[in-house]
């Protein structure tokens, strides 16, 4: 008797692909943030809220558990080429990141592939992200107008780009690349 596993050999190279795809993305990102933070620090979770497509893109097309953070952590390798210094925090965003993503995905039994249930999963990063990177940054520094727009972006910022990975994922979808075996 054959025993299907839900990260086959198929089901790992398209998490690699997207890994690497977004990896990329959140490479050229992470080369973005010094001069973000010197120019304009209330927009960093705007930028920063990149970092959720590896595991939305994955779960909208695959459906199934453990992709999220597969390609969450496959994406943070690539990114840390871009800028090896900061690895530790590739992986570490990419570790919570995906958690809170199969989380949510978990919560439902990995049933409900909804728009609403992704949508979920990037409110409670935007404000995760918002509250640790407010206090780790030391953005209350900033003039009151500036720590409103931090706090309204760095929520906004995984909405928004959890909006163009379910639109990826879609696309992808529609394209067969989460199309079984025959």
């Amino acid at each position: 008797m054959t025993r299907s596993t839900v990260l086959s050999t198929r089901v790992l190279l398209v998490c690699a692909a997207i890994g690497v795809a977004t990896g990329i993305v959140g490479g050229i990102a992470g080369l973005a943030t010094p001069g973000l933070l010197l120019v304009a620090p209330f927009a960093y979770g705007l930028l920063l809220g990149v970092h959720v497509l590896p595991g939305i893109i994955a779960q909208e097309v695959l459906r199934l558990p453990l992709v999220a953070i597969v390609t969450h952590v496959m994406a943070a390798l690539v990114a840390s080429a871009f800028n090896p210094v900061w690895a530790g925090r590739f992986i570490g965003t990419a570790l919570l990141f995906g958690a809170i993503q199969e989380g949510v995905a978990a919560l439902t039994r990995y049933r409900a592939w909804g728009p609403w249930r992704f949508f979920i999963s990037a409110v409670a990063i935007g404000i995760l992200v918002a509250v640790v990177v407010f206090f780790a940054a030391h953005l209350g520094a900033l003039p009151p107008w500036g720590q409103i727009a931090y706090l309204v972006l760095s929520v906004c910022g995984p909405i928004a780009w959890t909006a163009i990975g379910l639109g990826i994922g879609a696309a992808l979808r529609r394209a067969g690349v989460a199309r079984p075996r025959a």
